[in-house]
């Protein structure tokens, strides 16, 4: 396995280190060339010397993690406590700072690097990146130097990573990537040059398995070039935010009876579609894109108090980028905010996956549907006179779309 074969590696580097030696996991010219070790930082002043002689990132996370004063970070896969350390200044003596590292020796030496930075904020835990051993929303940030590449199982690195972030907590990693479709072997030869033993993900796939994980606003930028497809890269997502004790994540298919107890609550008002029954779930999933569809719920419960999805408005390729979207929100926890968080995240998504415009139908006497939508960039851009009966009586709807300042630009 990839994992045990990790393990093993690293913690003969982190033996080596114990010992004085400077270590190095990519081949010699990579590391020459500063890709790898600590020339990616700016600033490590007051980390120990035995710190810096084990750097085994391909960037500096920390600087993109935009960490403040208090808060709490972890760190996937710490290895000798580099970033560890730099994170634990940042956040001062009222934040703390967790690593987290598969390899007994890496946290002996973690620790002893830790003792010798005189850091007390910081905690190093035993325990693997695809099943971190802390509970859910209990951190600000994620951070990760060169390892997640190493996992193979990378789409349970990223749940895992969604899970014990708070709400609007944030994701920031050095990672190696391969830019786009390369000849396999020379994939192979280069990811090796650079040691990734289990494989690196396309920018693409990364992409997806964030967005699955349930991540909004990725940002993926180079940092450097390994050669045949290969590079040093951060990757930046946020978890979407929403007011305490509640949480917005992808919509599962064991959320279904509730999600439609909420559609049908909306409908029972006579404000929210000319629709007057709910679907069956296989009717709603059919025409629903499925990576854009998202429930609030409580983080004890998981009780589901809304949600959001989108439906494509054609199938011709001229308009893979517009898509129309309904929120809706349990009657019993409107005017908390909900809606507005939800709206906010799929907006996000959208961007991520292209959608250059969101387009909606809303009754002229929704006034709170309409000022949540004008609020967060939508216009009204047409009126349908008398388009249908409801109940029994003549409607208009309102044409609102919203068209991404991101995408299409």
């Amino acid at each position: 396995m990839a994992h045990d074969e990790v393990v093993e590696r690293y913690s003969g580097l982190a033996r080596a280190a114990l010992t004085g030696k400077v270590v190095v996991d990519c081949e010699a010219e990579e590391f020459d060339q500063g890709c790898f070790g600590t020339a990616g930082y700016d600033d490590t002043t007051g980390v120990p010397e035995g710190a810096l002689r084990a750097g085994l990132g391909c960037g500096d996370p920390v600087a993109v993690a935009e960490l403040h004063e208090g808060e709490i970070v972890l760190d996937l896969g710490s290895g000798g406590g580099i970033d560890v350390l730099l994170s634990a200044r940042r956040v001062g003596p009222y934040g703390k700072a967790y690593g987290l590292d598969a390899s007994p020796d890496m946290l002996e030496l973690a620790r002893a690097n830790a003792a010798r930075a005189g850091a007390t904020n910081v905690e190093f835990l035993h325990g693997t990146i695809e099943a971190v051993p802390l509970p859910g929303h209990c951190v600000d940030a994620v951070i990760s130097n060169c390892v997640i590449n190493l996992s193979d199982d990378k789409p349970a690195v990223l749940a895992e990573a969604f899970r014990v972030l708070r709400p609007g907590g944030r994701f920031g990693v050095s990672d190696v990537v391969t830019d786009g479709p390369v000849d396999p072997i020379r994939r192979a030869a280069a990811e090796q040059r650079v040691g990734c033993v289990a494989g690196s993900l396309t920018v693409e796939e990364y992409r997806a398995l964030l967005r699955q994980a349930g991540f909004v606003g990725i940002v993926i930028t180079f940092t450097a070039d390994h050669g045949d497809g290969v590079r040093s890269a951060i990757v930046q997502a946020h978890k979407p935010a929403i007011g305490p004790g509640l949480e917005i994540r992808p919509m599962r298919e064991a959320d279904a009876s509730q999600v439609l107890s909420i559609y049908q609550a909306g409908l029972d008002t006579g404000q929210a579609s000319f629709e007057t029954v709910a679907p069956s779930w296989e009717g709603f999933t059919a025409g629903r894109v499925p990576h854009l569809r998202y429930v609030a719920v409580d983080t004890e419960t998981d009780e589901v108090v809304g949600w959001v999805a989108a439906s494509a408005v054609s199938a011709r390729p001229v308009y893979a980028g517009v898509i129309e979207h309904s929120v809706y929100v349990h009657p019993g926890c409107q005017a908390h905010g909900i809606g507005r968080a939800l709206l906010i995240a799929f907006i996000a998504a959208s961007e991520d996956a292209g959608i250059w415009t969101i387009q909606s139908g809303i009754f002229p006497e929704n006034t709170a549907s309409l000022t949540l939508h004008q609020a967060l960039g939508f216009r009204v851009v047409g009126m349908r006179e008398r388009v249908g009966r409801h109940y029994g009586a003549w409607r208009d709807v309102l044409l609102m779309e919203r068209r991404s300042t991101v995408v299409g630009a």
